[in-house]
């Protein structure tokens, strides 16, 4: 049977939906420009360049200068600056460019490779300091801001945009681990690296850190939390005081329990302890299960590490201790990690 007249297509009433949608993006870009233009304001003052050269001998023992950039961020108006450690190692030379275009010489007053944090500083006061946020308060999914000078290009700092894809992320890049870092798809180029990633506040949240390389819309920035502790102490010191227990261990899953007939399920088991180390003086052993520290229960070798580096060297810490069928508690003082 053939119709007559004029026939609606199916598919018109989807059509006329996605003619309408435009009006909601309107609307939605409206909302995205009201919270990232001000706080791309509020922040970017604050973010700068730095070049560096480095003095590099060849198989002739020929010294050649190699330049190398990233970012960094003001977080004291005495001149101090966070950027990454590997921005700044070997340097020979210094320069922060800011954001108002003053070129600057700068000089590291501390380092921690761990971390992958160092602290320079230039002969200039009074410089607008970015406000630094929580980064125990993230949420997967959060809207951020990445800044930073990718690929060394003039103009001041380039903004890019993204969520927060991951948390708590341990990943290793070449000999170095990171852990418990922010995961981003916010585009982090080559230069961005000591940047900062920001809230829609204009809050500092991370430290833009790497790209893990063949990855697509991949980056990774250290919770600002975690920089903060560092910052404090590289300031005061020039280097990061940690404290240690001294020994290694590794997490006791329940397989491993089953298999090797563990009295309890979980825990960290000691498979090396330190000579003269803190956990060597208090009498804990190869083979010991540890299930917790001053009351919190242990059950992993990361709930381990979270605790002990909390705390400062010095402090007394109550270790409880399952040995065979029996179960202790020894208290253990904490010392600074040996600096290798």
């Amino acid at each position: 049977m053939v119709q007559t007249g004029k026939v609606r297509p199916r598919f018109s009433l989807r059509f006329d939906a996605f003619i309408n949608r435009p009006r909601e993006f309107v609307y939605m870009s409206k909302g995205f420009d009201e919270w990232i233009v001000p706080a791309v304001e509020k922040l970017s003052p604050s973010v700068v360049n730095i070049s560096t050269v480095r003095l590099l001998r060849d198989y002739f023992f020929n010294v050649h200068p190699v330049s190398g950039m990233g970012s960094g961020v003001i977080i004291n108006s005495k001149g101090y600056i966070v950027t990454n450690h590997h921005v700044v190692e070997d340097s020979e030379r210094i320069n922060v460019t800011l954001a108002d275009g003053r070129r600057l010489s700068g000089r590291i007053v501390g380092a921690d490779t761990s971390s992958d944090i160092s602290i320079i500083r230039v002969g200039e006061e009074g410089l607008p300091v970015a406000t630094l946020g929580d980064s125990d308060a993230l949420k997967v999914g959060q809207m951020v801001i990445a800044i930073g000078n990718p690929f060394g290009l003039v103009g001041g700092p380039t903004v890019t945009t993204g969520v927060v894809s991951a948390i708590n992320r341990n990943i290793q890049i070449g000999d170095h681990v990171y852990e418990n870092i922010i995961q981003t798809d916010a585009a982090i180029n080559p230069g961005n690296s000591g940047g900062p990633l920001a809230d829609k506040d204009g809050r500092v949240i991370g430290i833009n850190t790497a790209m893990i390389p063949f990855a697509q819309g991949i980056g990774f920035a250290i919770p600002i939390n975690s920089v903060k502790k560092v910052v404090e102490e590289l300031i005061a010191y020039g280097r990061v005081i940690r404290p240690w227990l001294g020994l290694t261990g590794m997490s006791a899953t329940e397989e491993l329990a089953s298999y090797y007939e563990l009295p309890v399920k979980a825990g960290v088991i000691v498979a090396r302890i330190i000579h003269g180390s803190p956990s060597y003086k208090a009498g804990i052993s190869e083979g010991d299960l540890i299930v917790g520290i001053d009351g919190a229960p242990i059950k992993t070798v990361q709930d381990l590490q979270k605790i002990v580096q909390k705390r400062k060297v010095g402090d007394k810490i109550e270790v409880e201790v399952v040995r065979g069928h029996q179960r202790g508690v020894v208290e253990v003082i904490l010392t600074e990690l040996p600096r290798s």
